[in-house]
């Protein structure tokens, strides 16, 4: 499928250096974006479809690094059907795993949890509910997993090794499973902050860097932070991702984030949600953090949406998060909401709005045009201008 997205009023790349992109238009292309900033009259006439973005700005779909998934898009922590595609509506292209640790009844035996993790990733290798997709199947790390069974995950096709709900008696004893799991190629990730489920402990800076973690998991709290003077640890001490939450605190969000910029390092900071959890759903979560840090913390929008896509992207070795060729074609147009005080997306984010979501396109296809069911409308009036399949793509057909 060929798309054209014309008449944008502005391209921001997903690249937290280079934050904003000259130009007008978009071209997808099968499943990948073929141009940025300009789009020859041919190829407009060529495509199947043309989107009329009216102004509005063009953003890399946004990936939430921490979302708890089971398996479908069902919930039974908080007992909701729907909630990824939903999420979609929020500018959300992409989930990636915390674990599956809500499933009810979760093993933790070595050869449970492996089939788990197997399981979750099988789900979602060819199901992406409203288009978005997920990427599933975290092995849990407990007692008793041996290298020979992280190299057969490996082997398998699993990438993602999650520490903080397992059994040792002390955190300190996940830092040879994380070995082992780093060894065979994979990322990984470790709780911080206090506990979260019973049964859970909680897990400090000492301990992240024991383990030696690609990420550290809602180091702002998930949803208690760690203690004050582990913040800049982590930053002083390692080259781990400091992944900031929605569910969590904000103040020590916007803490991690200052340190970061302060050391030169704000290719680390990563945005998600840490939901579904007791925090609930939250289909606009990245979007509320994203404005959470450009007008309390004073980082320039575009490089706050860059935290929540191609920051991700790079520390997950992902092909999407970047407005750039040759990247998987996940665009998101966002605009100012009607009847609010800024009259586009990026001043909107300064003044603490979240922006409306006009129009979601994944795998090179327009998911919705025109309004998101999770926001309140745009200004602008983003439409379908040419269609040659016989589909709906507007927001009244959603």
């Amino acid at each position: 499928m060929r798309t054209a997205i014309v008449n944008l009023g502005g391209i921001v790349t997903g690249d937290i250096n280079a934050p904003t992109a000259p130009g007008d238009a978009i071209l997808l292309e099968d499943g990948v974006i073929t141009a940025v900033g300009s789009v020859t009259p041919s190829q407009i006439e060529a495509a199947d479809v043309v989107v009329d973005a009216a102004g509005t700005i063009a953003m890399p779909g946004l990936i939430d690094s921490h979302v708890h998934i089971t398996f479908g898009d069902y919930t039974p922590r908080q007992k909701v059907v729907g909630f990824l595609e939903s999420y979609l509506h929020g500018g959300v292209t992409s989930s990636i795993t915390a674990s599956e640790v809500h499933v009810p009844g979760r093993p933790k035996d070595p050869a449970g949890v492996k089939a788990l993790a197997l399981a979750a990733r099988a789900c979602f290798l060819n199901y992406r509910p409203g288009g978005m997709r997920v990427h599933a199947g975290s092995i849990i790390l407990e007692p008793g997993l041996t290298e020979a069974d992280i190299a057969e995950l490996a082997a398998a096709g699993l990438w993602l090794a999650k520490a903080g709900f397992g059994a040792f008696e002390t955190p300190y004893g996940y830092a040879e499973p994380m070995g082992w799991a780093r060894k065979h190629g994979m990322v990984t990730t470790m709780h911080t902050g206090g506990s979260s489920i019973p049964g859970s402990s909680g897990i400090w800076a000492e301990h992240v860097l024991a383990a030696n973690a690609h990420v550290s998991f809602h180091v702002n709290g998930g949803p208690v932070a760690m203690p004050e003077e582990g913040f800049a640890r982590l930053v002083n001490e390692s080259d781990v991702a400091m992944q900031i939450c929605t569910a969590g605190n904000l103040r020590t969000a916007l803490k991690t984030w200052k340190l970061l910029d302060e050391a030169g390092q704000p290719e680390r900071l990563l945005i998600a949600t840490d939901t579904p959890t007791g925090s609930g759903i939250m289909p606009l979560g990245m979007l509320y953090t994203i404005s959470h840090l450009a007008s309390l913390a004073g980082m320039d929008p575009t490089r706050a949406i860059a935290a929540a896509t191609g920051n991700n992207a790079r520390t997950y070795r992902l092909n999407s998060g970047f407005l750039q060729v040759g990247k998987d074609a996940d665009v998101v147009l966002i605009d100012a909401c009607a009847g609010g005080a800024c009259d586009n997306a990026l001043t909107a984010l300064s003044n603490g709005d979240v922006p409306a979501v006009a129009a979601v396109f994944t795998d090179a296809v327009p998911r919705f045009v025109g309004r998101s069911r999770n926001t309140p409308a745009a200004i602008r009036n983003v439409r379908v201008a040419q269609c040659r399949l016989p589909m709906d793509f507007s927001g009244a057909a959603h």
